[in-house]
C-alpha cells in the first residue's frame, strides 16, 4: 500500500511545550503496575463513518496494541448526544478501566461523569477538543489557529473583498466552536468579506452525505454563482465533487488535509482551475490520547501548553499548504500516502507521542483483535 517508507516519515506532527512533572498516580480497575498492564476505555460520541473519526479510533487501537501496556481497549464508537456520551463514560467507569480517552460532545456536559472517574482513581484524557473538568487532560489540534490559517489564506486570495460560503462542522462540538472563534478573529480584519448563508455559517455535521446535499442545494439555488470562495471544515472533497458535477467553475476553497481533498488539489487535469489550501488536522490524536493516558498511569512527564485556555492541555499546531505556490505544492505532495482511504487525514502519526506504524493504523487492530 505504501511505495516508500520515506514518504511515511514525513507524516508526523511536531509538538512543543513546557514539560511538567505529573506525580505518581493511583488507578482504578484492574491495573497491575509491576507488569505495566492497563485497561483503557475509549468513547467517541459522533461522526461514525466520517474519515477523521474513523481514523482517530483506529489510531487509538493501534497505539494501545503497539504500547504493549494495554491488556484491553474497550471502545464505544457511536453517534449520540452529550447525554448519551455521559452514559457511555459511566459505563466505562462501571467496567473498572484504568483510564478513559474520549472525544467530547460538549466541553462541560460530561463533567459529572469525569468527576466520578477521578474519584474512582481513573485517569481521563479528552482528545480533539477540550473539556472544562480540571482533572482531565486535554490533547487536541489547535482549532482556533486551524481556522485562522485557512481564513486568512482564503481572504487574501480574494484580495480582501468578496462573498464566502462558510461551511462548519458539528454544532456544539468544542472543535467547531473553536474554529468559529478563529474564523471570526480573522474576519474582523477583513471588513469587505461577506459571509453566507449567515454570519454563523451552515453546519455539515461532519457528515459527507449532508455536505454533499448542502453544496448541491446551494448550487441549484443559484447562490453558488454569487460567491467568491468557500471555507470548509473537513468536507472539502464532497464540496469540490459537487461543483465539478454541476459543471461550475471553481472558487478558491480551504479545507482540512484529508487525502481525497489533497489529491484533488494536486490534479489540475481532473479539476482544472481549482485553487485551494489544506490545513493539517491530524486524527492521530486518538493514538496520542492513549499514549498520554499511559504516561499518566505510569507517572511520567507530560508536555503541556501554558498558553492554552484550559489547564493540563497539549496543543498540536497546524500548518497550511496550498496549490498556488511551488512550495505549497511540494508540501502537499510530501503529505501523500498512496492507497489511503480518501476520507482519512494524512497525518497518521504524531512525533513524540505515537509509536505504531502507519500500516498498523490502517489495519485498525487493538489488543486482542484478530
Amino acid at each position: 500500500m505504501f511505495d516508500k517508507r520515506s514518504r511515511i516519515a514525513r507524516l508526523v506532527v511536531g509538538l512543543a511545550g513546557l514539560a511538567i512533572v505529573v506525580g505518581a498516580c493511583s488507578s482504578g480497575g484492574s491495573a497491575a503496575p509491576s507488569g505495566k498492564s492497563f485497561t483503557i476505555g475509549y468513547s467517541n460520541g459522533g461522526g461514525v463513518g466520517n474519515g477523521f473519526r474513523e481514523e482517530q479510533v483506529c489510531t487509538a487501537k493501534a497505539q494501545a496494541l503497539a504500547s504493549g501496556q494495554v491488556s484491553t481497549l474497550t471502545t464505544i464508537h457511536r453517534n449520540t448526544d452529550a447525554a448519551g456520551q455521559l452514559s457511555d463514560i459511566r459505563d466505562l467507569i462501571a467496567k473498572g478501566v484504568d483510564a478513559i480517552v474520549f472525544n467530547p460532545n460538549d466541553p462541560a456536559a460530561l463533567n459529572p461523569a469525569l468527576e466520578e472517574a477521578n474519584k474512582a482513581g481513573i485517569k481521563t484524557v479528552s482528545v480533539d477538543a477540550y473539556v472544562t473538568d480540571p482533572t482531565t487532560y486535554n490533547l487536541y489540534n489547535n482549532q482556533i489557529k486551524y481556522a485562522e490559517l485557512g481564513a486568512k489564506w482564503l481572504f487574501d486570495q480574494l484580495g480582501g473583498s468578496g462573498t464566502v460560503y462558510y461551511m462548519r462542522g458539528l454544532a456544539g462540538h468544542p472543535a467547531d466552536s473553536d474554529r468559529d472563534i478563529g474564523f471570526k478573529n480573522v474576519l474582523k480584519d477583513y471588513p469587505n468579506i461577506k459571509v453566507v448563508p449567515t454570519a454563523d455559517g451552515v453546519f455539515t455535521g461532519w457528515d459527507p452525505a449532508t455536505a454533499t446535499q448542502l453544496i448541491n442545494d446551494f448550487i441549484a439555488s443559484g447562490q453558488y454563482d454569487q460567491i467568491n470562495g468557500i471555507w470548509s471544515s473537513g468536507m472539502g472533497q464532497q464540496v469540490v465533487d459537487g461543483i465539478k458535477a454541476a459543471n461550475k467553475p471553481f472558487v478558491p476553497i480551504v479545507d482540512a488535509d484529508l487525502y481525497g481533498f489533497v489529491a484533488q488539489l494536486l490534479d489540475p487535469t481532473g479539476y482544472p482551475g481549482l485553487k485551494g489550501a489544506a490545513v493539517t488536522n491530524t486524527a492521530a490524536v486518538g493514538g496520542a490520547g492513549v499514549a498520554l493516558a499511559l504516561k499518566l498511569l505510569n507517572g511520567e512527564k507530560v508536555e503541556t501548553d501554558p498558553s492554552a485556555s484550559q489547564p493540563n492541555t497539549v496543543l498540536l499546531n497546524p500548518v497550511l499548504a496550498d496549490n498556488v505556490t511551488d512550495a505549497g505544492k511540494a508540501t502537499l505532495k510530501s503529505w501523500q500516502v498512496p492507497g489511503l482511504d480518501p476520507g482519512w487525514p494524512l497525518g497518521l502519526t504524531i512525533q513524540g507521542w505515537t509509536t505504531y506504524t502507519p500500516e498498523q493504523a490502517i489495519a485498525c487492530k487493538g489488543p486482542g483483535d484478530k
